[in-house]
């Protein structure tokens, strides 16, 4: 019978390698799992809320499975088994579909894309310098790499969701997206949370998207690193999220163990002396420091994608100073 002992193992261990010496002043924040069972591999049933109403900075971390070095396969075919999206709502673009190049350089490349249709009206505006464009669907950032430039990150700005990934392992070449996240006041719209933007500024001098909200409140979300092993991005609010309202979120898919791109989450509890880990659809909530939620064995359905990491939240929307040289 296959154990889970080693692969979980691991994947903490490369966690914890991960995270930084824990700055003053770090709060914890109320998890809250919003999940619903599915069949239907194509749709986002799974969510997990951060809540707090302290929190003006923290990091998201996108990073390879535990199991990334033996996988010699990938799986990233859609799966639409079960699926009946007949019930969804349509709206047309408000232009014919077209791809916009907004930036260039050496190791950096942005470009937009506008869609038929979209779930949702298209209203948000993009920006790169004096360039303007409403109405888009999907921006997606590359970088180069040693042979060629890979994607990777995206974000829909009519609903604002973001999608976030490492560089592809070597022998791979390739690897694929999963789970997504929302970064903002989130809200409801219909059966999906969504964070309403007016607004996306991408600054390439240093690799941030700033973002202004409808509700009058703005954010900025900076890619700090990424490489072959992991991603990391800083995201900073200008006030925190009250009201109850989350500030991160999780989205992703779960149909069964061996179907899914997210069956797993760990919590570090304050207080605790180790990690609080469970299978992520059961999972009742908690107060966390640092939540991470992926997978330790290989699903059928994006097989490569990576695990997500929500950590150091924190007060100070400053990053803390680094250490006086000896």
């Amino acid at each position: 019978m296959f154990s889970l002992a080693r692969p979980i193992a691991v994947s903490f261990a490369l966690l914890l390698f991960a995270l930084p010496v824990r700055a003053a002043g770090d709060v914890a924040v109320e998890v809250k799992n919003e999940s619903e069972p599915v069949l239907c591999a194509e749709k986002d049933n799974v969510t997990i809320k951060a809540i707090s109403p302290e929190v003006r900075r923290f990091q998201i971390e996108a990073a390879h499975p535990a199991y990334i070095a033996g996988l010699v396969r990938d799986n990233w075919e859609a799966d639409w088994t079960a699926c009946d999206m007949t019930g969804d709502p349509v709206f047309a673009a408000p232009t014919p579909p077209r791809r916009v190049t907004f930036y260039e350089s050496i190791d950096y490349w942005l470009v937009g894309y506008t869609f038929p249709t979209f779930w949702r009206p298209s209203d948000t505006t993009f920006k790169v310098g004096d360039r303007v464009e409403k109405g888009l669907h999907l921006v997606q950032l590359w970088k180069l790499g040693k042979d060629k430039s890979y994607e990777v990150l995206v974000v829909y700005p009519q609903d604002g969701y973001w999608r976030a990934r490492p560089m592809p392992p070597q022998h791979l070449g390739f690897s694929s997206y999963g789970s997504s996240f929302l970064f903002g006041p989130i809200e409801q719209d219909g059966a999906r949370p969504v964070v309403n933007i007016k607004e996306i500024e991408f600054d390439p001098k240093t690799t941030s998207f700033k973002m202004s909200f409808k509700d009058g409140s703005a954010a900025t979300l900076k890619l700090d690193s990424v490489d072959e092993n992991r991603m990391v991005l800083d995201a900073v609010l200008d006030k925190p999220v009250t009201g109850g309202k989350a500030f991160v979120a999780l989205r992703s898919m779960y149909v069964t163990e061996f179907n899914n791109d997210v069956a797993r989450i760990a919590i570090r509890e304050p207080g605790a002396k180790g990690w609080r880990e469970e299978l992520l659809m059961p999972f009742g909530g908690g107060k966390a420091s640092d939540i991470w939620m992926g997978r330790t064995t290989h699903s059928r359905h994006n097989t490569s994608s990576p695990d997500m990491v929500f950590r150091n939240f924190s007060k100070d929307p400053n990053p803390p100073a680094a250490p006086a040289k000896k």
